[in-house]
């Protein structure tokens, strides 16, 4: 017999979301077939069968898990009878040496003088509610745990603090308000992917932000990019500009190599990259996520098109993994794909230096040889982070970008 577990997947990741199975309980399934997707901060995963035999499912659908916890088992009739029916058991029968159990933390040892609390079950928690618990001077057999077997999850922890650091009779403005609408108000669950944007966001706020921006002459890139389409069309790939602003932009990245870096706040030092994996923020129905193309110099305008593309598909298709959605050194965000605004303000992913908004390429009157013409321009905004670099080398690294996206005959080599 084996067990499906949430495992490890790096990133940070500590939690996931069971967003629905693919196979119902006691089903026969076969080996490698994807019997269960889980979103994570990054990511819907499909989890494959590591074996074939029937299934018994211990964590149902839309249910938050840790990593560790056991989703389902896999075996043949006689060894799933010996597990327990509560779908949420954490500590199991003991099981043969396939079967990966849930690691279960030490009991918080009680003090001396109270001998009945020695006699307490063990409180289970990972190390990072442990530490949150020694922060807050808070003892974690006082809190009751919501988590699979009792464990007791950050979540837990953080409502008994709330719950002991306000006053009993404090009501907050925006309840008294609530209160009197009761019956006109949603309250709607955040998806993990829409409560990793807002944990992003919250340590994206702490950075020290400045924004340049600027105009470019989007002439140039209008034109190659209609003579590469006909070409990437007959090779079933759909080309736009962002392919050329990709290329660009790396070189720039070489020019300015603290772009290309990030900062360490408790070394305080700037780790220079000197690899270019450039991430794409990209619009989903789950909220925002961002693809990376890696290693961007050392491929083609094409190449990149086509590996858009196939991002695309694969967000549509909740088939993109975590590993194509991480190790980014820099981000573009195409606000001009959503066929709209003319400057913006994007913020900062906290492992980068900086990040460019391209908007949408527009008709606009130009001054040319002296004289007001009707050409395309393309607003860039860039968001960086001051503690890495200052005005000048921000200013210097768009003019940069603007003096290959001008230039046709270094577009066209691409």
């Amino acid at each position: 017999m084996k067990t499906i577990a949430f495992v490890d997947v790096g990133e940070g990741i500590t939690e996931g979301h069971v967003q629905k199975w693919l196979v119902n309980d006691g089903d026969t399934v076969k080996e490698d077939e994807p019997v269960v997707q889980v979103e994570t901060d990054k990511a819907i995963v499909s989890v494959p069968a590591p074996i074939s035999g029937k299934i018994k499912i211990s964590i149902p659908g839309n249910s938050t898990v840790h990593i560790g916890d056991v989703l389902a088992y896999i075996g043949d009739e006689q060894e799933l009878k010996s597990i327990s029916s509560n779908a949420f058991a954490v500590q199991q029968p003991a099981q043969p040496k396939t079967v990966q159990q849930v690691p279960v933390a030490e009991p918080t040892p009680a003090p001396p003088s109270t001998p009945s609390a020695q006699a307490s079950k063990a409180v289970i928690a990972t190390p990072s509610v442990r530490k949150m618990a020694r922060d807050n001077n808070i003892s974690l057999a006082n809190v009751s745990g919501t988590g699979p077997g009792g464990r007791i999850l950050e979540d837990d922890l953080k409502n008994y603090i709330d719950k002991s650091a306000a006053p009993k009779t404090a009501t907050k403005f925006s309840e008294v308000r609530e209160e009197k609408h009761a019956s006109e108000i949603q309250r709607i669950p955040m998806s993990q992917t829409r409560k990793t944007i807002a944990k992003n966001m919250e340590l994206s706020e702490s950075i020290p932000r400045a924004v340049h921006m600027d105009l470019i002459d989007a002439g140039p890139l209008y034109s190659i990019t209609s003579m590469k389409k006909e070409a990437a069309a007959k090779a079933g790939v759909k080309f736009t500009f962002l392919p050329l602003i990709i290329k660009a932009t790396v070189s720039a990245l070489k020019e300015n190599p603290s772009l290309n870096s990030s900062y360490d706040p408790d070394k305080q030092e700037i780790i220079l990259k000197k690899y270019y994996n450039i991430g794409l923020a990209a619009e989903t129905k789950e909220g925002l996520k961002v693809v990376v193309i890696k290693d961007a110099d050392k491929k083609s305008a094409i190449d990149i098109a086509k590996e858009i593309q196939s991002f695309h598909k694969k967000l549509i298709e909740n088939t993109i993994t975590i590993d194509e959605m991480r190790d980014s050194t820099f981000t573009i965000t195409n606000i001009g794909s959503l066929g709209g605004g003319y400057l913006s303000v994007p913020l900062i992913n906290p492992h980068e230096a900086a990040i460019l908004g391209v908007h949408l390429v527009k008709d606009a009157a130009v001054v040319k040889d002296g004289k007001i013409a009707v050409g395309k321009q393309l607003p860039l905004s860039l968001s960086f982070d001051h503690r890495i670099l200052d005005g000048a080398e921000a200013a210097t690294f768009v003019n940069s970008i603007k003096k290959y996206l001008e230039d046709a005959g270094f577009l066209d080599q691409l």
